[in-house]
């Protein structure tokens, strides 16, 4: 069965049965921002602004100016770049590998924040929670009482429970499809993705899996700009957790997510962030070209994943752009 994303029309070939919110866009304005200017503008930033104090050190210090205060501090200097290096997003490529899962699930601080809580009395019951603080399946529906209904009446009862929230990412899939998707999200727990927008370029997202129990998985979506300025501290703009209460007996997982507000994204571009990622996590090819495609965002992955300084941003952007 394929996977119905809330307001979304099928969309052939795609797990996520959604609507693209980009059908056909020209190149000559997908100029993608490369990461490295990010990195040397915001430098130049922070020593504009701290000019006149930098002199001052210098001279306290006996030195010459801020050429020579650099020269005798490069060495710390070189160990603060190391830090904030994201590894292959076109940086210099000799940082640490990437984390581990378990790294990766305890080196994020932020967690969504969940819808508020009913006031507790004897008629309304607590919403449970895992010992995570990640909201469970049974928060949502009655996983035994929906666990003996039909496949077609699951994924019903799903749509209905979020239709009403605009904000809300919604979505049922098979439990091999999230399977295929969950190997290759311990292989390269972090990565990134392009989402164009007309008229300004191509905005840059980083993607961050997180195993948080046994019945959930989430992926967490970030501004690659705000990621690369305030690192572990970012906040994602989008959010998505999947459940797996029901993958062994009833063979499908639950999605469900938020595009968070004045974040500077909408529910149709975490839409696309969602197409995008399952191209490159959990497509199936089924041809000989679409075996190809597949094994040219393998290797992206895995440039990406390795550090390897040939990684490239334009080359991510068209494999994103084809179909499959």
């Amino acid at each position: 069965m394929a996977m119905n994303v809330v307001a979304g029309p099928v969309l052939r070939r795609n797990v996520w049965s959604v609507q693209a919110p980009f059908k056909y866009y020209q190149r000559r304005w997908a100029q993608v921002h490369d990461v490295r200017f990010l990195s040397q503008h915001q430098q130049k930033k922070v020593l504009d602004k701290y000019k006149e104090k930098l002199d001052r050190k210098a001279k306290e210090k006996g030195l010459k100016d801020v050429d020579e205060l650099k020269e005798v501090y490069s060495d710390k200097i070189q160990e603060l770049r190391q830090k904030a290096i994201i590894p292959g997003a076109n940086a210099p490529l000799d940082a640490q590998p990437p984390p581990t899962p378990p790294q990766t699930s305890s080196s994020i601080p932020f967690q969504a924040p969940p819808p508020p809580q009913p006031q507790h009395t004897s008629q309304v019951p607590q919403v449970p929670k895992s010992k995570d603080g990640i909201k469970t399946l049974s928060s949502f529906i009655d996983v035994e009482k929906t666990s003996e209904l039909p496949p077609k009446e699951i994924e019903t009862i799903w749509r209905l429970r979020h239709v009403k929230d605009p904000n809300s990412l919604c979505a049922v899939m098979k439990t091999d499809t999230f399977k295929r998707i969950a190997n290759t999200a311990r292989k390269h727990p972090q990565f990134i993705l392009p989402l164009p927008r007309e008229g300004q370029g191509v905005e840059i997202h980083f993607l961050q899996w997180t195993f948080p129990s046994p019945t959930t998985a989430t992926v967490l979506f970030t501004h690659l700009a705000e990621f690369k300025l305030r690192g572990e501290f970012a906040q994602p703009h989008t959010t998505v957790t999947h459940h797996l209460d029901l993958a062994d007996k009833n063979g499908l997982v639950m999605l469900e997510g938020r595009v968070m507000e004045n974040r500077g994204m909408t529910v149709e571009e975490g839409k696309w962030l969602l197409m995008c990622l399952q191209k490159f996590y959990g497509f199936e090819a089924h041809t000989e070209t679409a075996k190809e495609n597949a094994d040219r965002r393998k290797r992206l992955m895995e440039q990406f994943s390795g550090g390897d300084e040939s990684f490239q941003v334009e080359e991510l952007l068209e494999e994103a752009e084809k179909v499959p």
